[in-house]
């Protein structure tokens, strides 16, 4: 009988631990507030429109045209922003999950990080100026222990 608990005990915490969501910010219900997330790969920040919409792993996207669809539904993981869509700073600099302006943005080795820009605070300008490397490598750490939704 002690045997069967302690399996049964392990198996409802495999089975939790498997049913966590990861915490996306979707703002307005999408991902990067419905801006378009294949468009930052050429350099743009532009809305998405309703009539083009995905989702992927639980959030919803949209996109400026049905080629960026397309292209996003080729290779999804590549266009998915770094951090459920948070403020890459934040989640760096404070452990926290902040809120973004969509039209604050990096591409980094081919990824695509977010961040928050209002009241005088751009966060992207804080990011390249305390060292994006270092704060990269304690947002990648700190996104292991926040990434679920509570």
């Amino acid at each position: 009988m002690k045997h069967f608990l302690i399996l049964f005990t392990i198996a409802i915490s495999s089975c939790s631990s498997l049913a966590q969501t990861l915490d996306y910010n979707l703002k307005k219900g999408y991902i990067a507030k419905g801006y378009d997330v294949v468009s930052y790969f050429n350099n743009k920040a532009i809305e998405g429109d309703k009539k083009f919409t995905a989702s992927f792993e639980g959030a919803k996207y949209k996109f400026l045209s049905e080629e960026n669809l397309n292209i996003f539904n080729k290779n999804p993981e590549k266009y998915v922003p770094q951090y459920g869509g948070y403020c890459a700073y934040a989640i760096g600099k404070k452990n926290d999950k902040v809120s973004i302006d969509p039209e604050t943005f990096q591409i980094k080795d081919g990824k695509l990080y977010l961040f928050y820009n209002a009241w005088g605070i751009n966060t992207l300008e804080l990011w390249k100026e305390e060292n994006e490397d270092v704060l990269k490598e304690k947002a990648d750490n700190n996104w292991e222990t926040i990434k679920f939704k509570k």
